[in-house]
């Protein structure tokens, strides 16, 4: 047997012990839906060349000092990704984690820093998501003149791409009037409308203390932006984790595997079918 082989055998079984599954996902679980994940400046610099052209970095465009500079240029660039996220396919392996959540006793509970609404798109409760960074179809004011937060279902930025522009009008505040941004967690960002992150994480509380033994997914979570890591180590149980670069775990129990997303959920619910305690999920 293979050292992948062994490593799915591994997460089977310690998915056959679970009663509820905690699906921890950061960007690296977007990557097989053909989302880019902003590895270093090369690869973002690739997926927004007119950033790349000016030098400007993941960090600098992602604040809200962008937008108050260059406006038209933060929105294009969020404005695309809102485009991009809206008309992106949620790619398989989201189905069979919903199914393997389904399997469980307790069910599942997703925790993310995607902003990209994707497990709510694939079918998943969202009483069962933690999105801890906020959601891009949210918009919340740039000035932060109250706490309110809106949907940005009806917010259609034409955005030029090319140059990474937003060419139609700014979205304005309804109360105050200032400029509208993503209610996105930012870097150097202290005026993040959390309100609705805060309550996404009081339902999860309450389903962690009825879970007797859980078992985390990680998928796609590394450490530069370890928000998600954090998290599943805090939880203090066995781990389960999918990254093709940074697989290695904590713990003996844990068992880490080093492919793609979809790859490597695939790759479990195969191990599952083929085991003794078969959930019937299909691939």
């Amino acid at each position: 047997m293979t050292e992948l082989a062994e490593g799915y055998a591994t997460a089977a079984r310690l998915i056959d012990e679970a009663d509820g599954l905690v699906i921890c996902a950061g960007a690296g679980m977007g990557v097989d839906s053909g989302l880019p994940d902003f590895r270093g400046p090369g690869g973002f610099w690739q997926a927004y060349p007119a950033l790349g052209r000016a030098r400007i970095r993941f960090e600098e465009i992602a604040s809200p000092a962008a937008f108050r500079r260059d406006p038209e240029l933060a929105w294009g660039f969020y404005g695309h990704r809102l485009n991009l996220y809206r008309t992106t396919v949620p790619h398989e392996g989201f189905r069979l984690l919903l199914e393997l959540a389904a399997s469980m006793p307790r069910g599942g509970f997703v925790y993310t820093s995607n902003v990209d609404g994707h497990f709510q798109r694939a079918g998943f409760s969202e009483q069962r998501i933690v999105e801890c960074h906020g959601s891009i179809h949210h918009l919340q004011c740039l000035e932060h003149c109250t706490e309110a937060i809106w949907s940005a279902a009806d917010f259609v930025p034409e955005v030029d791409v090319a140059e990474c522009r937003m060419v139609s009008a700014m979205p304005r505040c309804p109360d105050c009037g200032a400029l509208v941004r993503p209610a996105i967690l930012m870097f150097s960002d202290w005026d993040w409308a959390e309100g609705r992150t805060r309550i996404q994480t009081v339902r999860l509380n309450p389903w962690l203390a009825q879970v007797e033994r859980p078992v985390v997914i990680e998928i796609g979570a590394g450490s530069a932006i370890a928000t998600v890591r954090a998290f599943a180590h805090g939880l203090d149980t066995p781990l389960i984790r999918i990254n093709p670069t940074e697989w290695q775990v904590p713990h003996r129990r844990d068992v880490g595997l080093a492919v793609g997303a979809r790859e490597g959920i695939a790759g479990i619910v195969r191990a599952l079918a083929g085991g003794e305690n078969s959930t019937g999920l299909g691939v």
